[in-house]
Parts: C-alpha cells; structure tokens; sequence
C-alpha cells in the first residue's frame, strides 16, 4: 500500500458532528494544512483532507481549499496506480466546483472509480465516483526545492533552469502544465499572465524583472 494510502486509512471513520459543534480531528486537518481561517467541520473539506495527507509525507500540496487546484500538483498520470491523487468535476466539467481523493481501482466494468477521501457522506471513507467525472490522475511525491532560475530563458529554451521556471509558475497559480523542461507556448502563456498581473512588459521572456517578481513573490 502507498504510504499516501496508509495516511488516508488512519483517518478512516473521522465524520462532521451534526449541529453547532466540530470534531475537532477533522479543524485539526485544516490548521495543519496552513488554513487558519477555517475552524468547522462544515466547510467542504475534501482538499483540505488530500493536502493534511500530504503534509504528513512532507508531499506536495496543492495549499489550496478548491478540489480542481490538484489538477497543477504533480505530474499527470493516464494509466494511475493507487495511491494516485484523482480529481472530478462536480455539477458541470465547466464550472470551478469538484471533489478530490486518493485513487483506489476502478470497478471491473470501468466505469466507476474507488477512492478514499474526506467529506465523503460527511467523512473520510471509502466511495465510489463516476468514471465519467475524472478530470485527472495526479502523481504527488516529496515536495521538490523550489530554485528560482537565472535570467535569461524564452521560447525554445530547455533544460533544468526551464523545469525551475515552470515548478515556479505553477506553485504561483499560472498554469504552464507539467514541468517538462521545454520553453513552448503554455510556458510563454504563464508567463505572460505573470507579467501583466505584475505591471511587466509583457514579452514572455524570462529576464531580470520576472525574476524580481518571483523572489518578490516567494517571500510574500
């Protein structure tokens, strides 16, 4: 079993208490998850449940409370094993809602997905999802030390300094899709959306003042 998987399990059972009071196990997910502002057992949680997971395995986090956020973490996986981190849309693939948990298997027909996770019936178990519904298999490991790289890289760059600058942007919230080492268009994208949102000239190179901006950001 993974050790992702050995995580969720102990956790097993944990449930929200109906009416005005909170189980404290499920606050305590949130407070070491780095969510200060949510002390219930209320607050859809199930994010909040696969980054406590992680965090115990010093793995990496989304560090955010919106299920689709771990469609950024990791690498993607299209064949997933368990112990893999799967994503669905809820009410419409369009819409930002969804529900996040750890992958168990697939049922023998395929078309529903076995997972545990939390704010599943109101806790952590064990439940079926509609294979339909996947957005993603997501591959979490030990979180990776983030590098802030030397200017200057643009399109058609590769190599290691271009994986640090895409880890970078997506820890940011600018999605250039897994850190392959390839300077191309989502890269410049990402890029550019981090220079407008930053007052920059907007170029999708990477040069001195991108590089301010991401100690800047880094820090903050």
């Amino acid at each position: 079993m993974s050790k992702l998987l050995q995580v969720a399990f102990k956790e097993l059972g944990q449930a929200e208490i109906p009416g005005s009071q909170h189980n404290p196990r499920i606050v305590a997910y949130a407070e070491q998850s780095n969510f200060p502002g949510i002390k219930d057992d209320e607050t859809p949680w199930c994010s909040i449940f696969v980054n406590f997971c992680c965090d115990e395995l010093n793995y990496q986090r989304s560090g955010k409370a919106n299920a689709r956020s771990w469609l950024q973490v990791g690498s993607e996986q299209h064949a997933p094993r368990p112990g893999d981190v799967v994503v669905f849309w809820r009410e419409s693939i369009h819409s930002w809602k969804g529900h996040v948990a750890i992958y168990l298997g697939h049922s023998d027909d395929r078309k529903e997905v076995f997972c545990i996770g939390g704010n599943q019936g109101n806790a952590v178990s064990v439940a079926a999802y509609d294979a339909g519904k996947v957005l993603g298999y997501r591959r979490v490991g030990v979180e990776v030390q983030l590098d802030i790289p030397e200017p200057v890289l643009q399109k058609g760059d590769k190599g290691e300094e271009v994986i640090s600058l895409q880890r970078l942007l997506n820890k940011l919230g600018y999605n250039c899709g897994d850190a392959d080492g390839d300077f191309g268009n989502k890269t410049i994208k990402a890029l550019k959306l981090l220079q407008a949102n930053n007052q920059l000239t907007v170029d999708g190179v990477y040069g001195n003042q991108s590089k301010s901006i991401l100690e800047s950001l880094l820090q903050s």
